[in-house]
């Protein structure tokens, strides 16, 4: 039993739900009062519920964001049927911008908005003494870092062992790109340093190797990203991994020699890119050095191990087709071992929002509010950008077409794989659940007839790829490929009645 049970809903077991922590380290002598729960978007809502009221909790806090606002819509609705005097109180960035709120909001008890350490502690104060704040919509308080509890110790043995450690050195961000919701913040504030790296050598004690790193901006203060680094470094071993976020353009010296020291496949960079025009970067308020920027992500790719997650954001306003072509040729050349085209989203409380009736930017009104059409993109067009990201995710991210990428990408890769994304739609009728094996078979076709390729060349070239998937024996490409995944059954007995009738 607990009065106070913590919970949110992950995309994947794999991540950890660092906010709660937070909220769990600062609740005082609530804490053990409190259970903290996870599940992932993937349960089913009435199982999760029959877990959270086996705790039979006074009070259930559940954080929202994008990508569980729909689950946690449907929890919230059974919640409020089975146990409807338990008190929900939301957080998160979905509940953070009032008026601009999701249907959940009216069904709850309460929402904090911001930051929730303090506040979710003194709403649950007040509600077990047996007081009931008037305001449903309670503004969370900033606190001053040195006076947070930090969450560290929450990590259990099994998130260790199984999961991704987040970690941040630092809260808020100095940039004001109006499509995140980073650009709210006033600037960046560091944790204390040496306090922060006592917590990460505990960390590392108890076996945490995986760190990834929350920071919107991990290299905008270079003297203690190189201190954090040459910590981890003294660290090293066959296991360990960090990732960064870190700014394209803010790559000194100092950082350089302390980057060049980390064996390969140690360090992955998140690197925003977003878009090289610079019309759009003063139009969305984003300062970027382009020529800056591709000199260093040139200097990452030839003189450090470091794993390169690249970032375009496809849908901005003022942004075509043919201009963000140019953009991701432009970042093509640079040969980031990843390419994460994003389709524009709209955030609540985003700034970016302002710019809705002038580019005529048209959202879907279900999460996860994607961008389906603007003045300059047609919804047809963003659709086959759509298709063109989850490809370029399974045959270019994934590293599994070594060999044959460039030979597709060619001297303009956009368009080069524009024409092979339609072509593969049009052929497997899926951008989903395409097994490995076959896509070879599907890609062959059109890369010697929609690319013009040599077809020796291209058999070869996926030959190679298919053996360095694991994959024994030859590639089959004198059977061609049927349209779709799909059996033909005879008849309109289903499996499991023809179990019966063979009985």
């Amino acid at each position: 039993m607990s009065r106070i049970t913590l919970t949110t809903l992950n995309a994947r077991f794999l991540h950890t739900a660092f906010g709660l922590r937070y909220l769990l380290a600062n609740l005082g002598e609530l804490q053990s009062e409190t259970t903290l729960r996870e599940f992932t978007i993937h349960e089913t809502p009435i199982n999760i519920a029959e877990a959270l009221l086996s705790d039979q909790p006074e009070i259930i806090g559940i954080s929202v964001y994008i990508w569980n606002i729909t689950e946690v819509t449907h929890l919230v609705g059974m919640l409020k049927q089975i146990a409807p005097e338990v008190v929900i109180v939301l957080g998160g960035p979905e509940v953070s911008h009032p008026p601009d709120l999701p249907e959940v909001a009216s069904q709850v008890d309460y929402l904090i908005t911001g930051p929730g350490e303090l506040s979710f502690r003194q709403l649950c104060e007040q509600l077990l003494s047996g007081q009931k704040p008037l305001n449903k919509v309670i503004s969370g308080v900033q606190v001053p870092l040195e006076q947070l509890a930090l969450p560290y110790e929450f990590y259990s043995e099994e998130d260790i062992s199984n999961r991704i450690t987040y970690v941040e050195a630092s809260r808020g961000c100095p940039f004001k790109c109006e499509f995140c919701l980073s650009a709210l913040d006033k600037t960046a504030t560091p944790f204390q340093l040496d306090g922060f790296l006592s917590e990460m050598d505990e960390l590392y004690q108890r076996g945490a190797r995986n760190f990834k790193f929350i920071d919107r901006t991990f290299n905008l203060k270079v003297s203690t990203s190189v201190a954090i680094l040459a910590f981890f470094l003294e660290r090293m071993d066959d296991d360990l991994y960090l990732h960064f976020e870190v700014i394209p353009d803010n790559l000194p010296d100092r950082l350089k020699v302390m980057l060049q020291r980390f064996p390969p496949n140690r360090l992955q960079f998140e690197i925003g890119v977003q878009t090289f025009d610079p019309e759009i970067q003063s139009l969305i308020s984003r300062r970027q050095n382009n020529e800056k920027t591709v000199e260093n992500l040139k200097w990452l790719r030839e003189n450090t191990g470091a794993h390169l997650h690249t970032d375009l954001i496809f849908g901005l306003p003022g942004d075509s087709l043919e201009n963000f072509a140019e953009s991701f040729d432009k970042l093509a050349a640079l040969k980031p071992q990843e390419i994460q085209l994003g389709i524009l989203k709209r955030l609540r409380g985003a700034p970016l929002n302002r710019h809705i009736d002038e580019y005529q930017l048209r959202y879907n009104p279900n999460p996860p509010y994607n961008i389906l059409s603007t003045r300059d993109i047609d919804f047809v067009t963003m659709q086959r950008v759509n298709r063109f990201a989850r490809y370029w995710d399974v045959i270019a991210n994934s590293g599994r077409f070594t060999n044959t990428l460039p030979h597709i990408l060619g001297e303009s890769p956009f368009h080069r794989f524009l024409m092979l994304s339609d072509t593969l739609y049009k052929t497997s009728g899926s951008t989903w659940k395409i097994a490995l094996k076959r896509l070879f078979g599907l890609l062959q076709p059109i890369m010697v007839n929609e690319l013009t390729l040599a077809e020796p060349e291209v058999n070869e070239m996926l030959q190679k790829d298919f053996a360095r998937a694991g994959f024994k024996g030859a590639l089959d490409f004198s059977t061609p490929v049927i349209a779709a995944d799909k059996k033909v059954g005879k008849g309109t007995a289903n499996k499991r009645q023809k179990i019966h009738q063979s009985s």
